[in-house]
């Protein structure tokens, strides 16, 4: 009788060291979270699963199946084609400065990169484990990601101050709901985030140390296409004004990671000022290429020695909320610009929407762009535009668009 017992012991041991351990059932990935947020399916072995049953859920993933459809078919789409056409050999790396969570863009112009680097003022928040939510937790954070997204499948842009709201209510917080929805929805695998802290001098913490005074906070998030090819997307919040990114490491790790390639919309003409002339100084200098709307650097700091314009769609002048920011300069080099079939930034519709892509010359190799080449026009760049004369801005195309509600 001991002897039986004793085998059956040692059978029992055996039988749970060969069974798969519970944390495979019992874990949400990130990936997973990623799909089940962007109204995808998860992992048939995820303890999402269950969740898809649920109507709100349902309905949340028709909802942005058509969203996404009708966006992709508008914007994404054509921009992609628009960058294939028009861009060739990029740097691995792209900044996009004022971003918010916005990857969904950023992917679109510059696919090719490897490393992305987004920043904005909204914290990176967090993401908690949907499977152990109260009742009624998972369709109160649907809703808040909707709310929060639904500027940006409209018009291409964020409205800064609801999502703030949206994004501090309940459950999720900050920016990673987001970047989970838009990473997914491109096709992305997700295989790791972690929290990331720079120090002033721009050394980058992942593992909790203490980084000192003037730390900048993020999240890092290593990603794969479909080819499979893993990638990089840091965000961080930071303040870009001179007083705080002259004090922190923020800059000084972008510079290790350039020359890059740059996108600016829907930027709030903050580049205009001299409150912001460190950034703007920072992206002209380490920049190979900059694709910007008319809210981003003013053609003015541009040096017609260093750079080549190719204007893209019409200048009809900043929106109303926008007083004051109007370029003569602006107007002048769009009197050649070529056409576009899609929209972005503040003037969202296709046919006022303008675009310029800013090349460094080869000559000029402090941005190392003898590596980028610019194929529109390229026999012909466009004259200097001339000094301001003044001019009143032209009448907006068709009714007039008031943003009253847009606030950053």
């Amino acid at each position: 009788m001991r002897q039986f017992t004793k085998i059956a012991v040692v059978a029992a041991a055996v039988f749970l060291l060969a069974a798969p351990p519970a944390r495979a059932a019992d874990a949400v990935t990130a990936n997973d979270t990623a799909l089940f947020l962007a109204g995808m399916m998860p992992s048939a072995d995820s303890p999402l699963m269950p969740l898809t049953r649920d109507p709100l859920w349902q309905r949340h993933a028709r909802s942005f199946d058509a969203a996404f459809a009708q966006l992709e078919e508008r914007q994404l789409s054509k921009i992609r084609a628009w960058a294939s056409a028009n861009l060739a050999a990029p740097k691995p790396t792209m900044f996009y400065m004022f971003s918010g969570p916005d990857f969904l863009y950023a992917d679109a112009f510059y696919s090719k990169a490897t490393t992305y680097v987004l920043s904005a003022l909204e914290p990176p928040g967090s993401v908690p484990d949907l499977a152990r939510l109260p009742p009624g937790g998972v369709g109160a954070a649907l809703y808040n990601v909707e709310r929060s997204m639904g500027s940006i499948l409209s018009f291409s842009f964020f409205i800064t101050k609801q999502m703030k709201v949206d994004l501090r209510e309940g459950q999720l917080s900050g920016t990673l709901p987001i970047l989970y929805v838009f990473l997914a929805r491109s096709g992305k695998t997700i295989r790791e985030v972690s929290p990331v802290a720079l120090d002033d001098k721009g050394a980058a913490y992942f593992a909790g140390e203490n980084p000192g005074r003037n730390a900048t906070h993020g999240l890092r998030i290593v990603f794969s296409g479909s080819d499979g090819q893993q990638k990089t997307l840091y965000y961080f919040s930071t303040d870009l004004s001179n007083p705080s990114v002259r004090v922190t490491g923020f800059l000084k790790f972008c510079e290790t990671l350039a020359p890059g390639n740059s996108l600016i919309k829907s930027a709030s003409y903050l580049l205009h000022s001299g409150n912001f002339s460190t950034v703007r100084e920072f992206l002209l200098s380490h920049s190979a290429t900059i694709i910007q709307d008319d809210s981003g650097i003013p053609l003015a700091s541009y040096s017609p020695r260093t750079w080549r314009f190719f204007p893209f769609g019409r200048y009809a002048g900043p929106i109303d909320k926008f007083p004051g920011m109007y370029q003569a300069n602006y107007a002048e080099l769009f009197r050649r610009a070529q056409p576009m079939d899609f929209g972005v930034g503040y003037r969202w519709r296709s046919y006022e929407s303008n675009l310029l892509l800013a090349v460094r010359t080869a000559a000029d190799d402090a941005g190392g762009a003898d590596t980028i080449s610019a194929t529109p026009s390229a026999e012909s760049a466009p004259p200097k535009p001339p000094r301001p004369r003044g001019p009143r801005p032209p009448a907006p195309i068709g009714q007039s668009h008031r943003y009253f509600w847009f606030s950053r």
